[in-house]
């Protein structure tokens, strides 16, 4: 038997995307990475998405995939969003925590591409069984708030001794922020160890809230317009313009 959860199962989701607007870009790659403890081999699952819309440069710049590779091997989006929100549903019933780098960046897109090209949406989903995400950006900010520095999955893998061998790839990127969250687990077992990933996913909507509003405090006193949205581990939908 596991001591606590950063011990046992754990899914881990991320996206290669044509840029950073989750209600206009689209996702071009994904991977689900499950493994079943510390130390195992993990099983993965790969996408590649023809989005049907231009992939700027700038985009391939970051993840490598040209729009001309996407159009001759990607598949088309409806069939991709199904099968991945799929699986997500299948881990969150087997009880399997998911592990989701910047989780409203990742999952909002899912979502919004669900509705773009199923008519449904990412709770429809989990309806039976509610999805228990760990987000390590959220947790680490909480947890080592005083800490200075980045920190992107890069700068977390780094400080929590992580390999990422191939970054801005979504299954490198998944397993990399699995192992950052096991390990973030161990540093700070005596503040997690007793908490359950249900219990943990209801403190990080708060925490993450007020990392937010920290962060527009810091915005607004260095007079930057950017708008923090408070929302996780999922993004309201915009409502439709009049």
């Amino acid at each position: 038997m596991t001591c606590c959860w950063y011990e046992g199962p754990l899914a881990a989701f991320d996206t290669e995307t044509t840029g950073v607007d989750v209600e206009t870009d689209r996702i071009v790659s994904a991977s689900v990475v499950v493994q079943d403890a510390p130390g195992s081999r993990p099983r993965v699952s790969r996408w590649l998405v023809n989005p049907g819309v231009p992939v700027p440069r700038e985009a391939t710049a970051v993840h490598g995939l040209t729009e001309d590779q996407l159009q001759r091997n990607g598949r088309w989006p409806a069939p991709v969003m199904y099968e991945i929100a799929e699986e997500l549903a299948e881990h969150a019933a087997r009880g399997r925590p998911l592990v989701v780098m910047n989780a409203p960046f990742d999952l909002t897109l899912l979502d919004r591409e669900l509705r773009r090209h199923r008519a449904s949406s990412l709770e429809r989903w989990f309806e039976a069984t509610p999805l228990r995400v760990l987000d390590p950006r959220v947790l680490d900010k909480h947890l080592d708030r005083y800490r200075k520095g980045r920190r992107t999955l890069t700068d977390l893998c780094a400080h929590y001794e992580v390999t990422l061998a191939d970054a801005h790839d979504a299954a490198a990127d998944a397993l990399a922020a699995l192992e950052v969250v096991r390990a973030l687990g161990r540093r700070f077992s005596t503040r997690l160890e007793r908490l359950s990933p249900a219990e943990l996913h209801t403190l990080q909507t708060g925490w993450h809230a007020a990392q937010a509003r920290g962060l527009q405090a810091w915005f607004a006193r260095s007079g930057t317009e950017e708008v923090v949205d408070p929302s996780w581990p999922l993004r309201p939908e915009l409502p439709a313009a009049a």
